[in-house]
């Protein structure tokens, strides 16, 4: 992983707990995803006509991408309706490197070295148990913690599946452009099937912040996806997943979470894994 690959899947990392936070900001957590996702269309919607087109044994991989992220967002919904944003944000990031290493290594071939698996072992599994010791005492969480779990799976299987796709398509500009567009229409149409004529006075006041949160999300995800052109798939998971950090400073300072022990824990955590994987390269 080169110095500018991992510059990029840091900005990355920064914008993509922006984004998150701008979702989670939004009591109407349906209303926060149409937001997104229309703006993340939008912006798709400017880039795709200047884009290549992706290669033709990339499609199946860009529509099975779509359908999965469908089910990432519901499962993303659920846990920041379910509980606080500094703790089911760090325990579904935590989670995807792991799974992506052994997914990695048993589809693709990507076999990690000692340095890698320790790195990701570390990031993973001690921020993954950290975000679940700061949860002691708070059984109500237990639901949350279980979308959180799913949504870390998700994000496991899309970053595979277009890790994958975004090499076979010959373009990641193409490749990002069409994901977000399909995608990104599926929301809004259904909270249009579902809310008909109250959507619009609902999307109304937070309309900015939403598509701000859209268009954040094209630059996180489509910078991951041209790094995953240029290096192995779990060096970079991990390594986006210091978004966690960035997760609970947001958590602490905008949404007034304690930030204890656990996620200074989680920290030094992600630090000292990032420092193992970068030791691989």
């Amino acid at each position: 992983m080169t110095p500018l690959v991992a510059t990029a899947v840091l900005v990355a990392a920064v914008t993509h707990a922006s984004w998150n936070a701008i979702a989670h900001g939004i009591k109407d957590q349906l209303v926060a995803f149409t937001l997104v996702g229309t703006g993340g269309a939008l912006c798709a919607a400017v880039i795709a006509p200047f884009a290549p087109l992706p290669a033709g044994g990339a499609w199946p991989y860009l529509l099975a991408s779509v359908a999965i992220h469908m089910a990432y967002q519901y499962l993303l919904m659920k846990s920041f309706s379910l509980g606080d944003f500094g703790q089911v944000y760090p325990i579904a990031r935590g989670i995807a490197p792991l799974v992506v290493t052994i997914l990695a290594a048993a589809f693709i071939g990507e076999i990690p070295d000692v340095w890698q698996v320790t790195g990701v072992l570390v990031a993973s599994v001690g921020l993954a148990g950290a975000a679940l010791w700061g949860m002691r005492g708070k059984r109500q969480q237990w639901p949350a913690v279980a979308a959180a779990i799913g949504t870390g799976l998700t994000i496991a299987g899309y970053t595979v599946t277009d890790g994958v796709g975004v090499r076979t398509s010959g373009t990641a500009l193409g490749y990002i452009a069409w994901l977000l567009l399909l995608q990104g229409t599926l929301i809004p149409l259904t909270a249009l099937a579902v809310r008909r004529g109250e959507l619009l006075p609902q999307l109304r006041p937070v309309a900015v912040r939403g598509l701000l949160g859209g268009g954040l999300s094209v630059l996180a995800y489509g910078l991951v996806l041209w790094a995953q052109t240029r290096a192995e798939l779990a060096p970079i998971a991990a390594l986006r997943e210091t978004s966690i950090i960035a997760g609970a400073l947001i958590g602490a300072v905008l949404f007034k979470e304690r930030f204890g022990r656990p996620r200074i824990v989680a920290a030094a955590l992600v630090v000292a894994g990032i420092g193992l994987m970068l030791h691989s390269g």
